[in-house]
């Protein structure tokens, strides 16, 4: 793996971290801005609970060394969380402006998939 290949991945990793335990812990406390989109997208507001719960496990998953398929399913679970929260935004039909940080989530998640170590990978 070259330098640039672990710069990027670990850019990505972190960021994609940063964006899912801040959303995370932003749904977990109940925000009312949350609060509010949750219902205008048409969610029950217990789904914060359950989102906000597997955005920080998934973090602790894509950051710690080893389990692979754990970070698997972590990088799975963020894929389809994001493309549900672009398709919801479009079902509604917010504007676009409202999909930048579902899409920057979906972007970060697939580089650090991608550019993930060797060590990092089911069957390493």
């Amino acid at each position: 793996m070259s330098k640039i290949q672990k710069i990027t991945y670990w850019i990505s990793t972190c960021w994609l971290a940063l964006g899912m335990i801040s959303t995370g812990i932003v749904q977990l406390i109940k925000m009312e801005e949350e609060m509010e989109m949750m219902s205008h997208l048409g969610y029950p507001l217990y789904f914060t609970t359950i989102l906000g719960v597997w955005k920080l496990l998934g973090s602790i998953a894509i950051l710690i060394p080893k389990v692979p398929l754990i970070k698997e399913w972590a990088y799975a679970g963020f894929f389809f969380a994001m493309t549900g929260a672009v398709f919801s935004h479009l079902a509604v039909q917010d504007p676009f402006t409202d999909l930048f940080g579902p899409v920057l989530l979906i972007i970060l998640t697939i580089l650090s998939w991608y550019f993930r170590p060797a060590d990092r990978r089911i069957g390493s």
